[in-house]
């Protein structure tokens, strides 16, 4: 009689990513969680977003397909709807490539984790019969009001100057999602497209906490019954420290910059962050804004300025004095988690949303474009953590605006302070064990086994 094996079942999840930094991060973020509770995971990135990666971490292995665009990527596209045609074009067909390969090699795949505005990939896995999870990478106000645009219930133009929708605060023009206003809809098309088939799912993942966001999860809820939070996927060491050496992501684009040495020396709470994620470019007009702000402000401040935007400051303007230091990138959750941190000068990407909740620290909000505007309206009137800048006619910060948000912050923003620290409480009572998060993502891994 043949022996029966006494080997625990391992799950194995293909993780999909859209090839942009900050998709990848949350995922991985997420796919490490997985990692610790017996899943084997896989990441799938794009060829051209492969080559550019410094490091994998080593437990994870690392598969590619074909954006169409493998030697330059987006930026060999010339243009975002000539880049998304052609990536919805070749990028299905190598991706049930891969599926295919794993099956001959007796690679069982168990379920694949998409992001969501990479929809085909639902239906090539569901060709291959197995079980796929949309991944929101966008928080739930975001996705509410792109899910609306796919049922027909807003559109762009959009009209009306007050926006009512479900479970939402009210949200005037400013509060909406850059891509209404462009005169090219391809990106809004990419965001609106994540909900064509998601009811198709077998699960709905989102990168936020349950606490954060009860009224529009609830609310979802009851149109799908497997949407789960399972946020904020940001390194362990500065949640739940279930992982102590998870302290960064493990995969980055750029190069480390040493900069915690001269926090070191700075007082508690007397250093102005300021960082605008990794795709946002200001104009001349609006760096010039920026660095006289910083010169006259009183407070020290460490300003992250990519190598690419470097060339828009003054030439007589000292990157590393007493008073402040500009680097081309930093360990931004370090950053904000390091004791002199103040306030955080921010666009209002996501990921650095939740990292800025999950560590307690207030916010300037500054959204450039995408879904910042409507983040930024959560900061300010919903969560309570910071303060929008006002824009003038030409949508450019002034100096003295935001030095004014600044001093609020920094002088007087006591009950900013206080309910940011209430936050990072909710934070990681979500993904701590026994919490909504941690919950359901023990739900996840028990259906796959």
């Amino acid at each position: 009689m043949e022996k029966k094996s006494m080997v625990k079942k391992r799950a194995h999840c293909l993780v999909l990513a859209y090839p942009a930094q900050g998709h990848i991060n949350p995922m991985l973020q997420f796919s490490k969680l997985l990692e610790n509770q017996g899943v084997r995971i896989t990441l799938v990135t794009t060829r051209f977003y492969y080559n550019n990666l410094q490091r994998v971490p080593p437990s994870i292995a690392l598969e590619t397909i074909d954006d169409g665009f493998d030697k330059g990527g987006p930026g060999e596209a010339g243009g975002s709807k000539a880049y998304l045609d052609r990536f919805r074009q070749v990028g299905p067909e190598t991706f049930a490539e891969l599926l295919e390969k794993l099956g001959k090699s007796n690679d069982h795949v168990d379920c694949v984790i998409y992001n969501s505005l990479l929809p085909w990939a639902l239906d090539v896995a569901k060709r291959f019969g197995i079980a796929g999870a949309a991944y929101l990478t966008q928080n739930m106000a975001v996705n509410s009001i792109y899910y609306h645009v796919q049922l027909g219930k807003l559109q762009a133009p959009l009209i009306e100057q007050e926006i009512s929708l479900p479970a939402l605060p009210k949200l005037h023009l400013q509060d909406m999602p850059s891509f209404f206003f462009y005169e090219d809809l391809s990106l809004l098309d990419l965001v609106v497209s994540q909900f064509s088939n998601i009811d198709k799912a077998d699960w709905i993942l989102c990168n936020t906490f349950y606490d954060l966001d009860k009224e529009i999860t609830d609310w979802f809820m009851k149109i799908w019954p497997k949407f789960k939070t399972i946020g904020p996927n940001i390194p362990s060491y500065f949640l739940d420290k279930q992982c102590e050496d998870d302290q960064d992501y493990g995969i980055t684009q750029f190069k480390s910059e040493e900069c915690m040495e001269w926090l070191d020396d700075k007082p508690k709470g007397s250093v102005v962050y300021v960082s605008f994620g990794s795709l946002v470019t200001f104009g001349e007009e609006q760096m010039k804004e920026l660095v006289c702000c910083l010169r006259e402000c009183s407070n020290y401040f460490l300003w992250v300025v990519r190598a690419s935007e470097q060339i828009k400051l003054p030439k007589d303007f000292e990157k590393r004095t007493d008073k402040g230091l500009v680097v081309t990138w930093c360990p931004q959750v370090k950053i904000l988690a390091h004791e002199a941190v103040g306030c955080f000068v921010t666009h209002c990407g996501w990921n650095s949303i939740l990292e800025t909740l999950c560590l307690g620290v207030p916010i300037v909000a500054i959204p450039c474009w995408s879904d910042q505007s409507t983040n930024a309206k959560l900061i300010a009137d919903v969560w309570k953590i910071g303060i929008r800048a006002p824009v003038d006619e030409k949508k450019v910060v002034r100096q003295e605006a935001l030095k004014h948000c600044i001093k609020e912050i920094m002088d007087k923003g006591k009950e900013m302070k206080i309910n940011a620290l209430q936050w990072k409480t909710l934070a990681v009572r979500g993904v701590s064990k026994g919490g909504s998060s941690y919950e359901n993502a023990v739900e996840f891994v028990n259906s796959l086994l």
